[in-house]
């Protein structure tokens, strides 16, 4: 049985199914991209101080290396990019691509 049996039902007033809770990690393996949600652990890092270049890259566990080989570019260059607090959209846009997120997700 492949079943998840780490989901959770709660039923509404009339006794009827009103609200799943599921676990983090496998809502957004489902919604995240999808609906271009955003991480609440990025979010929070970009709260904290965190350019959201940067909090996605460390939420993702890459290094600035495979994100600036992903791109094409240096890796002294692209963490120039990721201090930046007004990247261009085009470098967001590029950086994106390499994350494997959509522009959306990083430019908020």
């Amino acid at each position: 049985m492949n079943a998840p049996t780490d989901i959770q039902m709660i039923k509404g007033p009339d006794g009827n199914p009103a609200f799943v809770v599921l676990p983090y990690a496998e809502f957004m393996s489902l919604y995240g991209k999808e609906r271009n949600l955003i991480p609440n652990e990025v979010v929070g890092a970009t709260v904290d101080g965190t350019t959201p270049i940067r909090a996605w890259r460390e939420y993702l566990g890459l290094t600035q290396d495979v994100v600036a080989q992903r791109m094409g570019i240096s890796q002294p260059t692209y963490a120039k990019h990721e201090k930046s607090l007004r990247p261009r959209a085009s470098t967001i846009a590029r950086i994106a691509v390499a994350l494997g997120i959509t522009r959306e997700q990083l430019d908020f």
